[in-house]
């Protein structure tokens, strides 16, 4: 997907989350520093994660540094569902129109009713794949994996970048002494 039209699914800037995970305080904040002075992130950005953050009891901390976007979040879940749905009708609505024209006796005989039919499968199959699109199972995974590291007892760094090359630069920065480094789509 091309990164316009990510954006008019999702209304959060940051469409990739990318984590780091260390065995220690000083690797993690050194990493977040790096980001932050020499890599373009702005301190809101990157987060440091610290082994008690993985406590289920503090599971608000863990989602607010790993999705720190609240209007955003609210944002996607509205847009995805929108747009998937006017896109679901539209095609819908196409089907029927195909159908008509090939001549297909069921929806000639009763082109209202087929119309109806057709659009309204469209609309409710979009706004599945709009609810789909919007739980992000790929950030569910990546946010379960930092929390498994925190509970054994690592530290983790998370980039929130805004444009693929600030993935990109995050992905290398945080390779650099870490034992692990994870990104969502």
């Amino acid at each position: 997907m091309s990164q316009q039209l990510m954006h008019a699914f999702f209304g959060e800037r940051s469409l990739t989350k990318v984590a780091g995970v260390f065995s220690g305080r000083a690797q993690a904040e050194q990493a977040a520093r790096r980001l932050t002075h020499n890599s373009g992130f702005g301190s809101d950005q990157v987060k440091v994660l610290e082994p008690l953050d993985g406590d289920w009891t503090r599971a608000d901390v863990l989602s607010s540094k790993m999705e720190p976007e609240d209007r955003g979040i609210w944002s996607t879940i509205i847009r995805a569902h929108v747009l998937a749905g006017v896109i679901g009708f539209l095609l819908g609505a196409a089907l029927c129109l195909v159908m008509w024209l090939a001549g297909q006796p069921g929806v000639r005989s009763t082109p209202g009713i087929a119309l109806v039919a057709m659009t309204g499968f469209g609309t409710t199959f979009g706004l599945l794949v709009g609810g789909l699109l919007s739980m992000r199972p790929d950030h569910g995974h990546v946010i379960a994996q930092v929390r498994q590291y925190l509970r054994q007892g690592r530290w983790a760094v998370v980039a929130h970048p805004d444009n693929p090359e600030q993935v990109a630069s995050a992905e290398s920065t945080l390779k650099d002494g870490s034992e692990r480094v994870m990104r969502t789509l």
